[in-house]
C-alpha cells in the first residue's frame, strides 16, 4: 500500500505492556518539512510512541492517522524509515548485501543506483564490502542511515541516532536530517543529547509517564 500523507496524528494513543501504562491517551500531530524532537525522562514512552509510529507495535487504544487515514498495521512500512540506537543489521552480511535485501524485500526501484548514490553520500568506503559484525559504531550507523532512506521515506523515524558516534558522523547525520526535511519528509527524532537536538530541531514534544506535557509544564518541570 502507498499514498501520501502530509501528517501523522495521534488520537488518545493509549499502550498497556501488562499492568504498566507506557503511554497514557497521547495526542499529537506531525507535519512534512518538519522535524519533532520528543524528549522526556527514561520510562515516559518516547520509543513506545515509535514503535507504533512505525508500525512494529499495536497500541492498546486510540489510533494512529496517516494523512486521514488509519492504515492496518505494517501496511505502510516502506513509507517509513526507521534508525534506532542499534543499527539492527545482518552481522554476517555486507552492507551491500544489507542494503540489497531491504531494497528487494519492499520493490525499490533502481536500487543499485539508490545504493551507489547513498554510499557516496554517507562516505561509506571498502568497510561496507566486509562482513557488518567487523565494523564500528560509526560505520554501523552510517550503514543504517543508508538503509533508512533507500526508500525515500514519507516519515522518518530516529531514536537515539547519535550515541556513541564521532563528530564526522553526527555532522553526517544531522545533514541528513536537514535535507529529510527540505525535501519534505516527517521527521521524528528521540534524544537525550540537547545540543544535537537544537541544531536539528524544530519544535519539542515532551512526555512525562505517557503523557504529553503542555508547555507551561514543560517549562516548570515535572517531578
Amino acid at each position: 500500500m502507498s499514498f501520501d500523507f502530509e501528517r501523522v496524528e495521534t488520537r488518545e494513543l493509549v499502550k498497556m505492556y501488562g499492568v504498566t501504562r507506557a503511554l497514557a491517551g497521547v495526542d499529537a500531530t506531525f507535519s512534512a518539512g518538519n522535524v519533532t524532537v520528543i524528549e522526556g525522562p527514561n520510562g515516559s514512552g518516547k520509543s513506545t510512541l515509535l514503535h507504533i509510529l512505525s508500525q512494529e507495535v499495536r497500541p492498546t487504544g486510540g489510533e494512529v492517522r496517516y494523512g486521514d487515514r488509519r492504515v492496518r498495521r505494517g501496511r505502510l512500512r516502506a513509507q517509513i524509515g526507521v534508525l534506532a540506537h542499534q543499527p539492527m543489521l545482518y552481522p554476517d552480511l555486507t552492507g551491500k548485501e544489507n542494503l540489497a535485501l531491504f531494497g528487494e524485500l519492499y520493490e525499490i526501484d533502481d536500487l543499485d543506483s539508490r545504493i551507489d548514490g547513498l554510499r557516496q553520500r554517507f562516505q561509506v568506503g571498502r568497510y561496507a564490502d566486509r562482513p557488518a559484525r567487523t565494523w564500528s559504531r560509526g560505520q554501523l550507523q552510517r550503514v543504517a542511515l543508508a538503509r533508512a532512506l533507500l526508500g525515500r521515506p514519507r516519515l522518518l523515524l530516529l531514536d537515539e541516532p547519535s550515541t556513541g558516534l564521532d563528530t564526522q558522523s553526527v555532522d553526517l547525520l544531522s545533514r541528513a536530517i536537514m535535507d529529510e526535511r527540505a525535501r519534505g519528509a516527517i521527521v521524528i527524532l528521540v534524544t537525550h543529547d540537547r545540543a544535537f537536538a537544537e541544531a536539528v530541531g524544530d519544535n519539542t514534544l515532551q512526555l512525562h509517564r505517557g503523557e504529553v506535557l503542555s508547555e507551561a509544564q514543560a517549562i516548570e518541570g515535572v517531578s
